[in-house]
């Protein structure tokens, strides 16, 4: 049962969490307006579409990519208040366990931590369109883009080249489309241009040339000025970034990786450890919450002021070593569930060495 204590511990829990989140909502927004202010007059974006459809997406996306942290310093913070005013100790005297002390910590970041889960799987990939969508439009500005030397297989045995792409006119030059069956060349199709309809979502070859290898040796060619053709492949990836990755729900997450797999593109351990990251956050919430109980609840003559040191500090290592190893997983230089999973066990036993030495 959930008593008066409980309710208390998760109250102030929650209060201390929502008070973080609109401290560093107000920082976030100060500082990325000041970035982006030249961007927004030059393009004279009007106010209502900023908050709409710029920060209303954005703030919830970055303020959940870092909640374990502020959860962490929001539990440090509280936790210590109640520590300085000899509320814990008045709690342990009753007879109340540690254990026991725990369990409305770990009731609330559990649920914290599968509403991170549900916000990073759903709701933020939807919003997450709408930010890429006006970033796009306002401040990338991908309208000039321009890619060369591209060669990548768009489907399993078809493979394209190109010689350039411009994003402004949706023109490819010097096209070649191969089929490859079995390792041998089946046809191949080459055009001086190739031009993307984005209303119907095809492709318009020009002055094409159609080649077939027949098994006996022989060609058959075909040849002509234009061709519509529903090539399976969207232009707007020449000019994806990798950062857009979280406009991904779960479900188109998966279906891109193994679209990237098949391509043999470098980024699949990229997208791989960003899938088993969001898995991997919810534990985060846990270790780091047990960590800040067992940092802060004792009670110590420099007050407060020692507490947040001691969680600014490991904050800042833990956001380092959960880069490190993020950095290796994105590399494919470690499995990426080892990547996300590694920081989590380090971060367990630190937690259990300030369990064994905190005063009970």
């Amino acid at each position: 049962m959930i008593k008066k204590l409980d309710w208390y511990i998760i109250r102030s829990f929650l209060s201390a969490f929502a008070l973080a989140l609109g401290l560093f909502t107000i920082i976030i927004i100060i500082f990325d307006v000041s970035e982006k202010i030249d961007d927004f007059v030059e393009k004279s974006v009007p106010f209502t579409t900023i908050v709409s459809k710029y920060y209303i997406n954005f703030v919830p996306f970055l303020l959940n990519q870092f909640s374990p942290i502020f959860i962490f310093i929001s539990v440090i913070f509280f936790t210590s208040k109640m520590a300085d005013r000899s509320e814990a100790i008045a709690m342990f005297s009753s007879g109340i366990s540690y254990n026991r002390f725990l369990r409305p910590y770990m009731m609330t970041a559990l649920f914290l931590g599968f509403l991170s889960f549900a916000l990073n799987a759903w709701v933020i990939p939807t919003s997450d369109k709408i930010r890429v969508d006006f970033e796009n439009t306002y401040i990338r500005d991908i309208s000039n883009d321009y890619r060369e030397n591209i060669k990548r297989q768009i489907q399993p045995g078809i493979v394209m080249s190109m010689q350039s792409f411009n994003y402004l006119d949706s023109f490819g030059y010097l096209v070649n489309l191969e089929h490859i069956e079995n390792n041998r060349l089946v046809s191949r199709m080459s055009a001086e241009k190739m031009q993307w309809n984005r209303s119907a979502e095809k492709w318009t070859l020009s002055n094409y040339r159609y080649r077939i290898f027949n098994g006996d040796g022989t060609q058959t060619l075909h040849t002509g000025k234009t061709l519509d053709t529903t090539i399976l492949f969207n232009p707007i990836d020449f000019f994806r970034r990798v950062e857009d990755v979280q406009s991904f729900n779960l479900r188109e997450l998966d279906e891109y990786i193994e679209m990237e797999k098949m391509r043999g593109t470098e980024n699949v351990f990229f997208y791989q450890t960003e899938k088993y990251r969001r898995y991997a956050a919810p534990l985060s919430i846990l270790v780091l919450t047990f960590i800040a109980v067992c940092v802060s609840s004792i009670k110590t003559r420099q007050g407060i002021g020692l507490h947040l040191g001691k969680g600014i500090l490991i904050s800042f290592f833990y956001l380092f070593v959960i880069q490190f190893f993020h950095s290796y997983g994105s590399s494919g230089a470690m499995h990426p569930i080892l990547a996300v999973t590694i920081p989590n066990i380090m971060f367990f036993f630190v937690g259990l060495y300030f369990y064994r030495f905190t005063q009970k």
